[in-house]
């Protein structure tokens, strides 16, 4: 009985070392492509010859762009950063300055129909839907 394993264990490990970092220089790539359309500090006749660079010599391309604009890489990401949490607080700060607790609703209801502008009827279906 012969089995058909001629691929060494460290040949595993080296083919999966180089299938990441396969992987990895994809994610760059893509992470710069994206980062050339989304600089605000370059005209678009820079961003095409940067693209163009980094499209038609690929692993030139984004060695020399992570060397030449890395730090403008990471000041994007920041900014970007900053955007969405300070996106995320305001919404979080609108949610709750603006949503009553049930029961500060009920107690509005109760002195709208003590005041007479609500039957108790009124009262009654606004509750139910209240607590809904």
């Amino acid at each position: 009985m012969t089995l058909g394993y001629d691929y060494p264990l460290l040949g595993v490990f080296w083919s999966m070392f180089w299938f990441f970092l396969w992987v990895l220089w994809f994610i760059l790539l893509f992470r710069i492509i994206v980062d050339i359309f989304r600089s605000h500090d370059m005209g678009g006749f820079v961003k095409a010859l940067w693209l163009l660079f980094v499209i038609l010599t690929p692993f030139l391309g984004v060695f020399v762009y992570v060397i030449a604009r890395g730090h403008k890489m990471a000041e994007h990401a920041m900014d970007d950063a900053k955007a969405q949490d300070a996106a995320m607080r305001s919404y979080v700060q609108q949610v709750t300055a603006s949503g009553a607790s049930p029961a500060d609703e009920i107690s509005k209801l109760a002195a709208l129909r003590d005041a007479g502008s609500i039957t108790a009827a009124e009262f009654e279906a606004g509750k139910a839907k209240i607590l809904s």
